[in-house]
C-alpha cells in the first residue's frame, strides 16, 4: 500500500465503535466519520457530543463527522466495521445497496461472535456479501473505557496483506493502542469469539463465590478446549496464546467491565437470562455464541465440556451448583 491512510469510517456508534474514533481523531492528518444506523442516537450525539448511552461523559471532538447517512459513511478507504456479529449481514447488506465501489476499500471488523445460524466468523461473512479481498479483523484485550482513559493497550491485526495490516498499524502510531500483526485471521477471530463462552463461566464462579482458584482453572481448561476446536477449523493453535487469544481471555474473565462475565456473574446469583439482557445496553456476544459453539462441537463431536454447561446455563436454566459438580466430577485425566 503506497499511500497512507487518510479517510476512515467507522461504522457502528457503540462504545468500541466510539472509543476507536476518538483516538484516531487525535490524528491531524486523519479524517474520521462516525456512522450509525439509528438517526436517533445520531441526534442525540450531534447535540451533546455525547454518546451518552454507550460512552456517557466524553466528549466526541468536532473534528469527527457523526452521520446517519450510509453513503457518508462508505466515502472512506478504511471501513471499520463496529457492528455486532448477528447484525453484520443485514449492515453489509445495506452497504451493498448503496455502494458498488467497494473493491478498493479496506474492511476492518472488529466483531468478536460467530453467526448462529451459519457458524461463520466476521470476515467469512464480509467475503461472502460484499465479494472483496482487502479484509482484515482487530482484537484483542480491548477494554473500551480503559482505551478511551489514554491507559496503554495492545490488540492484533489480523490480514492476509501485510501491506493491510502496516497500513493500520500505522493509523494507531499516535495512539495509546499498540497494534501487532499476524496472518492468522481465523485463529484471530476465533480467539475473540470463544473466550466469551469462558468469560460467562468465569461470571458464574463470581456469581457462586468460587474463588480465584476456580477461575483459574476455568480460564487454563477453557483455552485448553478452546484450541481443540479452533485446530479442527484449521487455525493456527500459537495464536491463542498470544495477545488476541490468552490476552483477550485474562481480561474478560476478570474485568469488572466484561460484559460477558457480568452475564455469567448474574446467572451465578440465579438470575435468569432474560431478565439479565432487558437491563443492558450493550451487546454481550458470548450468549449467542454458545448456542452456535455448542451446536457446531456437536457436529464435530469435539469435546468441550465448558462450553456445553454455559449453554445448559443460558438456556435450559440448569442449575449454577449442577454445573460446578458436573465439572468437577469429570473422569480423571492427564492434563
Amino acid at each position: 500500500m503506497k499511500e497512507k491512510l487518510k479517510k476512515i469510517s467507522v461504522l457502528g456508534a457503540g462504545s468500541w465503535g466510539t472509543t476507536l474514533a476518538i483516538i484516531l481523531s487525535e490524528n491531524r492528518n486523519l479524517r474520521i466519520t462516525l456512522w450509525s444506523v439509528f438517526e436517533e442516537q445520531v441526534k442525540k450525539i450531534l447535540i451533546t457530543r455525547e454518546n451518552k448511552d454507550f460512552l456517557p461523559s466524553v466528549k466526541i471532538p468536532l473534528k469527527i463527522e457523526v452521520t446517519s447517512n450510509l453513503k457518508i459513511g462508505l466515502d472512506s478507504e478504511l471501513l471499520i466495521l463496529a457492528i455486532p456479529v448477528q447484525y453484520l449481514r443485514s449492515i453489509l447488506r445495506k452497504i451493498k445497496k448503496e455502494s458498488l465501489n467497494l473493491k478498493e476499500k479496506i474492511f476492518l471488523t472488529t466483531a468478536k461472535g460467530v453467526e448462529i445460524d451459519t457458524f461463520k466468523t466476521p470476515t467469512q461473512i464480509i467475503k461472502e456479501e460484499l465479494k472483496v479481498k482487502k479484509i482484515a479483523v482487530l482484537s484483542g484485550p480491548t477494554i473500551a473505557k480503559e482505551v478511551i482513559k489514554g491507559l496503554p493497550t495492545v490488540a492484533t491485526v489480523a490480514s492476509k496483506d501485510e501491506e493491510i495490516s502496516l497500513a493500520i498499524q500505522n493509523i494507531f502510531k499516535s495512539t495509546n493502542l499498540r497494534i501487532y500483526r499476524s496472518q492468522d485471521i481465523k485463529g484471530v477471530e476465533l480467539a475473540g469469539a470463544l473466550k466469551n463462552i469462558i468469560a460467562i463461566a468465569c461470571g458464574v464462579a463470581d456469581g457462586l463465590g468460587l474463588g480465584i482458584n476456580a477461575k483459574a482453572s476455568l480460564v487454563v481448561r477453557g483455552i485448553v478446549e478452546i484450541v481443540r476446536l479452533a485446530k479442527k477449523l484449521g487455525a493456527q493453535p500459537e495464536t491463542f496464546w498470544g495477545i488476541s487469544g490468552l490476552g483477550d481471555l485474562v481480561t474478560t474473565c476478570f474485568s469488572s467491565y466484561s460484559r460477558n462475565r457480568f452475564v455469567g456473574q448474574e446467572i451465578g446469583k440465579g438470575k435468569k437470562l432474560k431478565d439479565i439482557l432487558k437491563k443492558m445496553k450493550m451487546v454481550a456476544e458470548g450468549v449467542t455464541t454458545v448456542k452456535a459453539i455448542y451446536k457446531l462441537s456437536k457436529r464435530l463431536k469435539i469435546d468441550m465440556p465448558i462450553t456445553k454447561e454455559v449453554y445448559l446455563l443460558l438456556y435450559k436454566d440448569k442449575n449454577p451448583f449442577q454445573a460446578v459438580r458436573d465439572l468437577t466430577k469429570r473422569p480423571f485425566k492427564s492434563e
